[in-house]
């Protein structure tokens, strides 16, 4: 019988078996880090805003059609200069942020009310639907007859965009913890109350976190649209303004920092994911 012939190199004398199989095996793949990431999510943006730059110093974009990211950042400096831009920014700061916090707590109510009760959902869901389905510039007219062009119509305009993605988010959350650890939970003796608070509530989280990252997006949109037609202050009212006196160098000015104010709003709600899922498999991994 033929002797088997090792086709698989040996180590030279005196070398080491780990060193030898470092050079001879596989690489491990490289892992990235978090900062990392971080890095190569801003490259695209970086380099989308120095093309723009050469291009507007070229003379291929117009000042009056696109005017350079210099161009804006001088206008917004001379803005805050004259006090105007931070004290837009404030209005409709403020007016989100109380939008947010009334539309949000209602959705949040109704869809744990609906996730939990099938009686609750017949009597509250068909409405919620078919309010949902009413576009923000068909309910505008009624709403300003109803409010006025005063801040009740802005901070009602932004409630009602909120409480959607929440309220939606909230029910497919609940209804999505599994029901075996639902009959463990009441197999172990656990109360109604005690039952919410430490299975279902943690269960329905990242769906409910999704659902606030959504419509922090939709109240900056619901905004725009009410700042844009009837207001005296904001960042819409700023735009509409420079709409007026064809001041382009303004209207961009806006855009970036409706853009910036949403990049902004997604990092608080990635921080709120990562500090309130911590117990996660998938965003602990993502936190590391």
């Amino acid at each position: 019988m033929p002797e088997a012939v090792n086709h698989f190199p040996l180590p030279a004398a005196g070398a080491d078996p780990a060193s030898a199989a470092s050079h001879t095996g596989p690489r491990p793949p490289r892992v990235l880090t978090a900062r990392s990431l971080f890095f190569i999510s801003w490259t695209a943006p970086l380099v989308l805003l120095l093309a723009w730059e050469a291009l507007a110093r070229a003379g291929v974009l117009s000042p009056q059609v696109l005017p350079a990211p210099s161009k804006v950042l001088q206008t917004a400096l001379n803005l805050i200069a004259q006090g105007r831009l931070l004290s837009d920014l404030g209005a409709s700061l403020l007016r989100a942020a109380a939008g947010f916090a009334i539309g949000g707590s209602i959705g949040f109510v109704l869809g744990t009310l609906v996730g939990f009760s099938r009686l609750a959902e017949a009597l509250v869901d068909r409405s919620v639907q078919m309010v949902r389905a009413v576009p923000f510039l068909a309910a505008l007219p009624l709403v300003i007859v109803w409010f006025g062009v005063g801040e009740g119509g802005k901070v009602f305009l932004v409630s009602l965009g909120v409480l959607f993605p929440i309220y939606i988010n909230t029910v497919l959350g609940i209804r999505q913890v599994d029901p075996k650890l639902l009959e463990l939970g009441r197999v172990t003796g656990l109360s109604n109350w005690t039952l919410i608070r430490r299975i279902v509530l943690p269960g329905a989280l990242p769906s409910i976190l999704a659902g606030v990252r959504y419509a922090l997006a939709v109240a900056w949109l619901a905004l725009v649209i009410a700042e844009t037609i009837a207001a005296n202050t904001g960042i819409g009212s700023l735009a509409m303004d420079a709409r007026e006196f064809l001041q382009t160098d303004v209207i961009v000015l806006t855009i970036v920092i409706y853009a910036g104010i949403g990049v902004v709003s997604d990092g608080i709600a990635r921080l709120l994911e990562r500090r309130l899922l911590a117990w996660h498999p998938n965003y602990a991994a993502k936190g590391k």
